[in-house]
């Protein structure tokens, strides 16, 4: 019995310390070994009185075969590859070792990610078995400058699928954060990061990843120093199925990928405007030299943020932090 199957006889339903020993093949001081290491990794495990070990929430296994079988049959002949990692130190960059496919994207999935990273090199908080840590690989044409708009077409396809799945909350803010607004403002429900690499006219290779709040464990959430929130959150009392999920992302990401890499970013301009969170709120873009608050006004054809400062100029911006100033500023 490995630690997959270990959780995967709690996910059961609850079981005591000489039973998993039985099972196992150990004895019980090793079997509390490996349940305090399930817990390191953000497995919440209670030992009840009389009924051993059990799960303090909801889980479920990511299973490669089932997310296969979600998916339409269009998406998979776009794969050329879907696995799964137990742990690893980064979706992303486990990629960024491995050869980019000749044809059609290369999808890597973990429970956990031991090194997951956000932009400008944040920590992205990755407890086993809880969340969606997925990237994708593949080749474009057109070279290095096209793939700017990159990230935000996968937003634009994570957020599309999210909805059809029913999260109807779900917005984007510019750059690459998933987000849901409510009345105390932009809560993050996931993130995108694209690296990569290649010639600046000729073929570029990427890797796309995307982190996924799916169920918070409490230990996690309490090392989240903005504001989150989770799909279980959002989804209230219905069931979640992160492999119906990942199948869906997918469905919507490898379609999107085909149609950037044979338009450019110009069919998707419209398509963000409809979940912008940013329009019309008064924000402060934090540059590298300086911050320049205003109110956001949308894409540009490149992808760029367009803000009007308070002197009525706009300003294009193509890096740089966002945040949302409340009750600031000119909503116009």
């Amino acid at each position: 019995m490995d630690d997959r199957a270990l959780l995967q006889r709690l996910i059961e339903g609850p079981a005591t310390g000489d039973a998993l020993a039985s099972a196992a093949g150990q004895t019980r001081a090793a079997v509390w070994k490996r349940i305090e290491a399930l817990r390191e990794a953000g497995v919440a495990i209670e030992a009840k009185p009389g009924r051993g070990y059990a799960l303090s929430q909801p889980l479920d296994l990511l299973d490669a075969q089932a997310i296969s079988a979600a998916m339409q049959a269009d998406s998979r002949a776009r794969l050329a590859a879907l696995d799964m990692a137990w742990t690893i130190d980064s979706t992303n960059s486990e990629l960024l070792r491995r050869p980019t496919p000749a044809h059609g994207a290369a999808v890597l999935l973990a429970e956990r990610q031991t090194g997951g990273r956000g932009r400008r090199g944040r920590v992205w908080a990755s407890p086993l078995a809880a969340h969606l840590y997925l990237s994708l690989s593949r080749s474009f044409g057109g070279g290095l400058a096209r793939l700017g708009g990159l990230s935000l077409v996968a937003g634009i396809a994570a957020v599309e699928a999210l909805q059809r799945l029913g999260y109807a909350d779900v917005r984007l803010k510019w750059p690459n954060d998933l987000v849901v607004l409510d009345g105390a403002g932009l809560r993050k429900l996931g993130g995108l990061l694209v690296e990569g690499g290649g010639e600046y006219a000729g073929p570029a290779r990427a890797v796309i990843g995307l982190g996924l709040n799916v169920r918070m464990p409490a230990a996690a959430a309490a090392q989240i120093d903005q504001p989150w929130c989770d799909l279980a959150t959002l989804a209230a009392q219905r069931a979640l199925s992160r492999n119906t999920v990942a199948a869906a992302l997918l469905d919507s990401l490898l379609p999107a990928l085909d149609e950037f890499d044979a338009a450019g970013l110009a069919p998707f301009i419209d398509r963000y405007a409809a979940f912008d969170a940013l329009a019309g709120q008064a924000v402060t873009v934090h540059g590298a030299q300086a911050d320049h608050a205003g109110t956001a006004i949308g894409l540009a054809d490149d992808g760029a943020l367009r803000v009007r400062l308070a002197d009525g100029e706009e300003r294009r911006f193509h890096a740089g932090e966002v945040s949302v100033r409340r009750g600031a500023g000119d909503a116009r």
